[in-house]
């Protein structure tokens, strides 16, 4: 008998131990995105739906939300936001308040699960042009059977929803489930949430959506649970706005700041051609990180090659090395900055050539945009202020050309004697001792035009000068 008691004392101890732990496991909230696309489908809303899911993906998100309320718009655009949304490895949900008509109804067939409000309304997806007009008909049967491919193809294993989206394609396309015609040919299919909702086949299954929700948190609270989530919602910031119109005109900024660091180059002293040269590259680089498209890494590298090429400009004229360094540091953030890299992909995947195609295409057009306006500018521009800046005009006397000065001495006897600096010394230019100009070099740093200099020795090609102390 006692022996029974104790194999039930122990039977007993290990039951209210598994309960105790069970009880006190405690589930964690789930991580929902919300990501509201409110307007026409356009470059905004490709740029926050990219932000939205680098940070869900970042942030380990279990879901994002696509809060929907569009009339449609650019299928390009769309293109790519459906395959930005298929790169998310969670649940994707879109939500229809109160309408996802033509983009907008590709977007939703794209995601998990379709969920509509009660006054929702899908469909009408026929493909136009930008201004609303019918396509060319050979153009539309072409982009008609790529996009019933397309969605027959991502809505594999999801009930009706290829045949569905096909009907909102094609008019030519009739919708019949069970004997029972939904849409004649004809006529594009627009639904509602309560026909979305409506049951067919057998076992029966909603035609389209999976759940009607009067908002957001009614949607989630049926999907989790009350307060089993939380919401992180984005919106379109007026930075992003910006940068869709920055991006458009990349190029132009980019050839424009070349040419003006080019220019910079062959003015003497630091004027404002190198401040705008600076700072349209720099409009370049963070209109698209402000967009969302890069993450931090390429401001170190932007700011470590500005740093090498600024020490080559100002302190080390002689090495090269270290400006092309910068130079090259530079240009590779730019493209670092414009391409659009996703978190937690495999490198051999994210630094692709496809990724990188657009930017290096950008700044090519940039590049050979500069060197034509430098044509441009050898060729065309009058004699003037600018050009005279641009160019030496004077006549240049050195060692190579004269043997003595108009007393018959060498150079050798201007050592120790005080010149001005005709032109910046960078770290070469000219001085002007006695009313003549001749070559002179400095040997650390630079010197600005105008600025008195000491004569403390002579080369084959001029002579040496360094700052005269006061």
């Amino acid at each position: 008998m006692r022996r029974w008691l104790q194999i039930l004392a122990g039977a007993l101890a290990a039951s209210v131990g598994g309960f105790s732990a069970r009880a006190v496991e405690v589930t964690p909230p789930k991580r929902v995105v919300v990501i509201p696309l409110r307007e026409e489908i356009a470059e905004p809303q490709l740029y926050i739906l990219r932000r939205g899911l680098k940070d869900a993906i970042a942030q380990h998100a279990d879901a994002v939300v696509l809060d929907l309320k569009t009339p449609g718009g650019a299928i390009d655009v769309t293109l790519e936001m459906m395959e930005a949304l298929a790169r998310f490895p969670g649940l994707t949900i879109a939500y229809v308040d109160n309408e996802a008509m033509s983009a907008g109804s590709f977007i939703s067939a794209t995601t998990s699960e379709i969920w509509f409000s009660p006054d929702g309304i899908i469909g009408a997806a026929a493909p136009v042009t930008s201004t609303g007009q019918d396509v060319d008909a050979t153009m539309k049967q072409k982009l008609v059977s790529y996009l019933k491919a397309r969605m027959r193809s991502i809505s594999e294993g999801k009930g009706y929803r290829g045949q569905v989206v096909s009907a909102m394609i094609d008019a030519d396309t009739e919708l019949k489930i069970d004997d029972q015609v939904i849409k004649p040919k004809g006529e594009l299919l627009s639904l509602t949430a309560s026909e979305a909702m409506k049951p067919y086949g057998k076992p029966a299954v909603p035609l389209l959506g999976s759940g009607i929700a009067p908002d957001l948190d009614a949607l989630l609270t049926k999907k989790f649970g009350a307060g089993n989530y939380t919401i992180e919602r984005l919106d379109i910031t007026w930075s992003e706005r910006l940068s869709v119109v920055l991006n458009k005109f990349s190029p132009v900024l980019l050839g424009l700041g070349l040419l003006a660091l080019f220019i910079e180059f062959k003015t003497p002293g630091f004027n404002i051609f190198g401040v705008a040269g600076v700072l349209l590259l720099g409009t370049v680089f963070l209109s698209s990180h402000v967009a969302g498209l890069s993450g931090h890494e390429p401001v170190l590298i932007f700011a470590l090659g500005a740093v090498l090429l600024l020490l080559e400009l100002v302190f080390f004229h002689s090495a090269g090395f270290l400006g092309v360094i910068g130079v090259l540091l530079i240009g590779g953030s730019l493209l670092w900055s414009m391409a659009d890299l996703w978190p937690n992909e495999p490198v051999q995947v994210a630094w692709s050539a496809h990724a990188f195609a657009g930017p290096m295409i950008n700044l090519g057009l940039g590049a050979a945009l500069a060197a034509l306006l430098g044509l441009v500018l050898i060729r065309f521009l009058p004699q003037g202020w600018v050009w005279d800046r641009l160019i030496v005009g004077a006549h240049v006397r050195g060692s190579a050309q004269t043997a003595g000065t108009a007393s018959g001495q060498g150079l050798e006897s201007f050592i120790g004697r005080e010149a001005r600096a005709m032109t910046a010394l960078r770290p070469g230019g000219q001085v002007e001792i006695e009313g003549r100009r001749y070559e002179a070099k400095v040997e650390v740093g630079s010197i600005a035009a105008g600025t008195p200099v000491v004569v403390r020795g002579c080369s084959d090609f001029g002579l040496v000068v360094e700052p005269l102390k006061s």
